[in-house]
């Protein structure tokens, strides 16, 4: 078709539709103020995203960690955020390797499990407890294949041994399997810290307030401190947590009630500072945990890990219950020095845990390395008839609560 000619009343008609065009599609001038701001809030919103996709890739980065480092239990498997429901089971084993730690630890040559905590927290998020395992304490072994890295040779079940040497030779996947199979419970979370990775946390926390009746002088741990309060963070904190012959009658009994002083006071100050109710935070001592500690798969993901922190977040200070496996010492040669469970009392806490009971102390006992200093006050005025709580423990279970201020002694 040949191009026409537009005829004058067509040329007419577009000159308005232009001179409308323009008319209604003026752009008005930008002032200054405003294209600052304009500016301003682009530059915040580009800062804020790369901030997410570096928060993103930092916690890929630590999930990477946590999975090079990781230790591999039988069945474990690894969990999202919205999986932790029910009661909560994680074992806590601080190692005493020398391995990788640097000078000032000794020559020890041997890897033992020198702390064993079994931390428990009840589906409905009400109690929770920690319950501590005597390194000494002699109980029978289920065969475990290796679960350190490299691997170990393992062992075939024996009907007696010491509960920290479990780690020596299969990792601390078969501490985890022997505690599982004295208590009845499942244990699928497991967490493992050695010396440097104290001093790293402790660090991370800021430090923990501890108060002394008396001195401490340790030339094992060259611990020493002058009656009083402190402040422990570092190496200190770590030479406070790994003292016994400083406090008490210099036993493994009496360090553990030395360390619930630490726990319980860490517990009030992370409580009192709103930290688990407190995302940053949380993420922050997530990424602390992640870089100084080795997990199990189960807790491969950092969200996984503040999660369960958050699962502590509701319980009141007076249900957190810090216990002592209840045991006895004066065993004849060979096994003189160790101790063995008293069993018709240890069991009661394992069922009660198998049940997802809270555990309820009949009183604070503190045991040897510390004393009561601040009873928490009675709710409500004592009444003298009133029959004793049917559901408290046995007396003579060594353990306080939260809410109750202990000092070494």
């Amino acid at each position: 078709m040949e191009n026409q000619t537009p005829t004058p009343k067509q040329s007419k008609r577009q000159a308005k539709k232009s001179r409308a065009f323009a008319r209604h599609g003026r752009i008005r001038v930008q002032t200054k103020a405003s294209a600052i701001w304009g500016i301003f809030f682009k530059v915040v919103g580009l800062v804020l995203g790369a901030a997410v996709a570096v928060s993103g890739i930092a916690i890929a980065d630590l999930s990477n960690t946590i999975r090079t480092n990781g230790i591999v239990l039988a069945g474990s498997t690894k969990l999202s955020p919205e999986d932790i429901a029910g009661p909560i089971n994680m074992l806590l084993v601080g190692s005493d390797t020398r391995e990788g730690q640097g000078e000032g630890y000794g020559n020890e040559t041997s890897v033992l499990a020198d702390v064993i905590i079994l931390l428990h927290v009840s589906a409905d998020r009400k109690s929770a407890t920690a319950l501590s395992f005597p390194r000494d304490l002699l109980v029978p072994w289920p065969a475990c294949p290796s679960t350190s890295i490299p691997p170990g040779p393992g062992y075939l079940p024996q009907s007696l041994g010491q509960i920290n040497a479990t780690i020596a030779n299969g990792g601390p996947g078969c501490t985890l399997l022997t505690v599982e199979a004295l208590t009845g419970l499942k244990i699928p979370h497991l967490a493992m810290i050695d010396f440097k990775g104290v001093i790293e946390m402790s660090n991370a926390i800021g430090g923990v307030e501890v108060c002394l009746t008396k001195p401490i002088k340790d030339q094992y741990t060259f611990l020493n401190l002058a009656a009083g309060k402190h402040v422990l963070q570092g190496k200190d904190a770590l030479k406070f947590l790994r003292t016994r012959h400083g406090v008490g009658d210099g036993s493994d009994l009496s360090r553990i009630s030395n360390q619930q002083v630490f726990l319980t006071s860490l517990v009030r100050k992370v409580k009192s500072a709103g930290v688990l109710g407190n995302p940053i935070y949380l993420y922050s001592l997530a990424s602390a945990a992640a870089r100084n500690m080795k997990l199990s798969e189960s807790l491969t993901d950092v969200n996984v890990m503040v999660a369960m922190a958050g699962a502590l977040k509701d319980v009141e200070l007076d249900k957190m219950v810090f216990l002592q496996v209840p045991s006895r010492g004066g065993l004849p040669a060979p096994y003189s020095g160790r101790v063995a469970p008293i069993y018709e009392k240890a069991n009661i806490i394992f069922e009660k845990l198998r049940n997802d009971e809270p555990l309820v102390l009949a009183e604070a006992n503190a045991g040897q390395g510390a004393v009561i200093a601040e009873s928490p006050a009675p709710s409500s005025s004592p009444n003298p008839s009133a029959s004793p709580n049917p559901s408290a423990l046995p007396e003579g279970i060594l353990g306080t609560t939260a809410d109750t201020k202990t000092c070494s002694n």
